[in-house]
């Protein structure tokens, strides 16, 4: 599948993250962000049992496989159907197998040297992370005045609410986690989803 992430992304604004160590969780939350209007996540590979998740959505969604940090984790979730990896760190051999497989990557940097670096690498996108302990918007605001050359994904702690004011900041969309994901029903997941794309999109 050849997705132009980059557009999409902006087009989505919003990138999940989810995180379960339960193959059917993982599967039911990503049929409800389906359902709520996004179609590009990241799961979390919290256990190997998780890439079977990805096997069985991967012709539904585009899955990023996220917290890849060794290059048979990357092999393993690229032959579990995934169309992108991340990881929470700056990895120069996820940089060659996303080369070698044509599969985009998404490195994790926090900051201004380790994300210009990734950028020289030819990562196209590169994740923020823990952008709130890292000082917000504010900090996304102050990395992108003198690169404003840089697509970045503000991760880490980041609320629904907090979403919109990122995006005026310059991010090409932002990572939201348990503010998103985590519900008392996959219903409220899709709610939510609908919730902030309309508000987004007003």
């Amino acid at each position: 599948m050849n997705i132009n992430l980059i557009e999409k992304l902006r087009e989505n604004k919003v990138f999940p993250i989810i995180r379960s160590t339960n193959k059917q969780d993982v599967i039911e939350k990503v049929n409800a962000l389906l359902d709520g209007g996004l179609d590009v996540m990241e799961v979390n590979v919290e256990t190997p049992d998780i890439f079977n998740a990805i096997k069985k959505i991967s012709d539904k969604a585009i899955i990023c496989a996220g917290g890849i940090i060794t290059s048979l984790q990357a092999q393993a979730a690229i032959d579990s159907g995934a169309k992108i990896i991340s990881s929470p760190i700056f990895q120069t051999n996820l940089v060659k197998i996303s080369k070698d497989k044509q599969l985009p990557f998404i490195a994790g940097t926090s900051t201004a040297n380790e994300a210009y670096n990734a950028w020289k690498s030819r990562i196209p996108i590169v994740k923020i992370y823990p952008i709130t302990a890292m000082g917000g918007e504010r900090y996304i605001e102050n990395l992108l005045r003198p690169m404003p050359f840089l697509n970045v994904i503000p991760q880490g702690n980041v609320e629904l609410s907090q979403v919109e004011d990122y995006i005026k900041a310059g991010a090409l969309a932002v990572g939201v986690g348990r503010d998103l994901t985590n519900a008392d029903s996959y219903s409220e997941i899709t709610k939510r989803t609908k919730k902030i794309l309309e508000k987004l999109n007003k």
